[in-house]
């Protein structure tokens, strides 16, 4: 006997205006941006191949993956002895006293020496990723590239490698667009020289006269953030241009904590990186979290969760493959299952969102076998169902189900949400010729799936809808339209994905 799927009543479904694609801006006439947000709101934020692109890559990857413990907030967390005293007790179990041994001494541990970038660019392009690139600079000071600018850096030191020059060539060559991520304008001390302030929240290194994170020392001074103000926001500013000069990244990705640095650097900072698109020819992105960058010039960023509805602009979340562990490799790390990570992904994609997903390589450079495991099967998943995803847009609802969807620690929803077959969501192709009907889940042969009446642009008649296809065999399957609702069968002779299943209604 066939089971029928709750029926959720949708009194009439139209096809919205306002879900349609955005006119791009028409980028300014001048040749140049200004360091000014008039001349910088004249950018198209979000240009059609970002839009496009749905699914990019990066990695936590740094002197904090030596330790390898709690997180990559690892010396934060270690100067902080009185709030986090089992980070010290480790810390001094297995390297000796914290006055004699501070986290700068972990560079030289941080060799990298399984680093491969083709074998990760290889990787990244499995999974389905359109672009891609590192960490470039965590909150710590260590920069993971080739520069003149901040002497502790990876070409240096460490590993001896330009880490970011390696990985965005070989992205390159493989046709993916590039990213940096940005932490470090938390880098800072803001303790102001008064050492009552030495745990202040903003600042990522304690200021404490017992360990290296205050001294004097102009170069280790440069490392752990002990400068004023001014210096820093100008240090802040030239290592950025400095991998913007290097290596022209189509995405600037920044971290929460630039409304600490200087509103006039911003300016600058968004004004080079946008010029740098206009000499090279490319369609540069910037985006941030929160308020830190106007919305009319950049795209927002929620970590860790997602929209609980469909957006009229292009948005972004940043997750990552970690159940229980960090962003960054830490011992003992458990990994999300994929029926987890994809189903969070398309109710991402399904309300205008694109999904930046981490990755957390082992300090030797090591990307273990469950996180490759992980993300090609979802990239074989994309093989399969790709149309359905990439170059799509939404539809005006994401979709309906049962599934409970928690706050998420950073805004709109959590990213770990328990969807399964009931759940439906939805995008379109550009022309607006197919609707894409995903099932979150594996749901049973026989089934009638029921998604109401569903409308041509504007308030005209019924969308007449030509055929019901399962997209991965292209097999027809049986669907009949009432008055209220769409409705098809799931086919008894067809192999469903255990992971979720796409049906593509081919329309007038």
């Amino acid at each position: 006997m066939k089971k029928l799927l709750s029926a959720l009543f949708i009194a009439s479904l139209f096809w919205s205006c306002n879900n349609t694609e955005t006119p791009s801006k028409t980028e300014n006439e001048e040749t140049t941006y200004e360091a000014n947000w008039e001349s910088l709101a004249k950018h198209t934020a979000d240009p059609e191949w970002f839009h496009d692109s749905k699914l990019g890559i990066y990695f936590h990857w740094g002197v904090y993956s030596v330790p390898a413990y709690g997180s990559e907030w690892y010396p934060f967390r270690l100067y902080r002895t009185n709030e986090f005293p089992d980070y010290k007790e480790y810390h001094e179990k297995n390297y000796g006293p914290l006055e004699e041994f501070g986290y700068h001494d972990f560079i030289p541990m941080f060799k990298a020496e399984n680093f491969d970038a083709n074998s990760w660019a290889d990787l990244f392009k499995a999974a389905g990723a359109k672009f891609a690139g590192p960490v470039a600079q965590h909150h710590d000071g260590f920069a993971m590239w080739d520069s003149e600018i901040n002497p502790w850096n990876s070409a240096d030191m460490g590993p001896k490698k330009d880490i970011t020059g390696e990985i965005l060539s070989a992205l390159k060559e493989r046709g993916l667009k590039t990213m940096t991520s940005f932490h470090h304008a938390r880098l800072r001390q803001r303790h102001d020289g008064d050492s009552t302030k030495w745990d202040t929240y903003n600042s990522h290194f304690a200021y404490n006269p017992k360990y290296p994170s205050s001294s004097e020392d102009a170069e280790l001074k440069k490392f752990y953030g002990n400068m004023p103000q001014e210096e820093f926001d100008q240090y802040w500013l030239d290592q950025v241009n400095e991998v913007v000069d290097k290596y022209s990244p189509d995405m600037l990705w920044y971290d929460v904590w630039l409304n600490h640095v200087s509103e006039d650097k911003i300016k600058e900072m968004s004004a080079y990186f946008l010029n740098n698109g206009l000499k090279t020819g490319q369609e540069p992105v910037l985006i941030a979290k929160h308020d830190d960058l106007p919305k009319n010039m950049s795209v927002l960023d929620i970590e860790q969760g997602g929209k609980k509805d469909v957006s009229e602009t292009v948005w972004m979340t940043d997750i990552t493959v970690s159940d229980k562990g960090s962003w960054c490799y830490t011992h003992g790390q458990v990994y999300k299952s994929p029926e987890l990570l994809l189903r969070n992904m398309i109710d991402v994609w399904a309300k205008n969102g694109v999904v930046l997903l981490n990755v957390s390589p082992l300090a030797n450079g090591t990307i273990n076998q469950e996180q490759r495991d992980l993300l090609t099967t979802v990239g074989g998943w994309l093989d399969t169902y790709g149309e359905a995803v990439y170059g799509t847009r939404p539809f005006h609802i994401y979709g309906f189900g049962h599934a409970k969807a928690e706050d998420g620690a950073h805004g709109g929803q959590s990213a770990k949400v328990k969807y399964n077959a009931g759940d439906i969501r939805f995008t379109t192709s550009k022309d607006k010729k197919a609707l894409y009907v995903f099932l979150l889940g594996k749901p049973e042969p026989g089934e009638v799936i029921k998604l109401g009446k569903l409308n041509n642009i504007g308030y005209g008649p019924a969308t007449p809808v030509k055929r019901v296809v399962e997209l991965k065999s292209g097999k027809e399957v049986e669907w009949e339209k009432t008055e209220r609702t769409h409705m098809f069968t799931i086919p008894e002779d067809v192999e469903l994905s255990g992971l979720a299943n796409v049906f593509k209604m081919e329309l007038e």
